[in-house]
Parts: structure tokens; C-alpha cells; sequence
């Protein structure tokens, strides 16, 4: 059996509050649908138990689970600004910053005027 994640077994509060709010998100989105767990499962080729742990916010659920239920209710659009390099923030002005630094390295920026 391979090790147990540090993930899994004890994972960040804000990981953990995260996709536990995801799961109930699903459960209401499914629910609204007058979807069944039972239909969900079949439609992802999954057993009842999985689609119910997802919408537990249970962390060793796979994220195709996740995933899928959103493309089963047709809510898979909004997941296409999860991790959208075009807003994060942070990594744009790191990736600035290392592109003015190599450019130093190499010496590419001057300083005469």
C-alpha cells in the first residue's frame, strides 16, 4: 500500500473548508436538478458512495469527481478561471520581476541615457 499524503491525512484548514464548501455547493446544485445520487454515480461511472463523498468535501475524492459533477450539471464553464494565469496577481508581477532580473544577468538593461 503506498504512504498515506500529509494531504490527505491532515490537510490545510483552508484546503479542507474549500472543498468541503465545494461538495455542499455540488450537493445543492444536484439536488435543484431533482438529480438522484444514483443517477449522478451512473452518469460519472461512479458508485452512489463516491458522488456522496464528494458532496462531503471528503479530500481523498478524486477531482475528476468533482469535476465531473460539474460537467454533468453543466456548470463546468465557471472552472475555467481556477487558476487563470491572466489573474493571478501574484505570479504576473514574480514573472516581471524575473524576466527584469534576467535581463540584468545578461546585461540587457543599461544604464546610459
Amino acid at each position: 500500500m503506498p504512504p498515506r499524503s500529509q494531504l490527505t491525512e491532515a490537510p490545510p484548514y483552508a484546503v479542507e473548508e474549500t472543498i468541503k464548501k465545494l461538495g455542499a455547493s455540488l450537493r445543492t446544485a444536484r439536488l435543484r436538478r431533482n438529480i438522484t445520487l444514483a443517477d449522478m454515480a451512473a452518469k460519472l461511472g461512479v458508485s452512489r458512495y463516491v458522488v456522496a463523498d464528494a458532496e462531503k468535501g471528503k479530500v481523498t475524492t478524486n477531482v475528476a469527481v468533482y469535476v465531473g459533477m460539474l460537467w454533468a450539471m453543466n456548470l463546468l464553464n465557471h472552472m475555467e478561471l481556477v487558476a487563470d494565469p491572466a489573474h493571478d496577481e501574484e505570479g504576473l508581477a514574480l514573472s516581471v520581476f524575473d524576466e527584469r532580473e534576467r535581463a540584468r544577468q545578461k546585461g540587457g538593461l543599461s544604464n546610459d541615457f
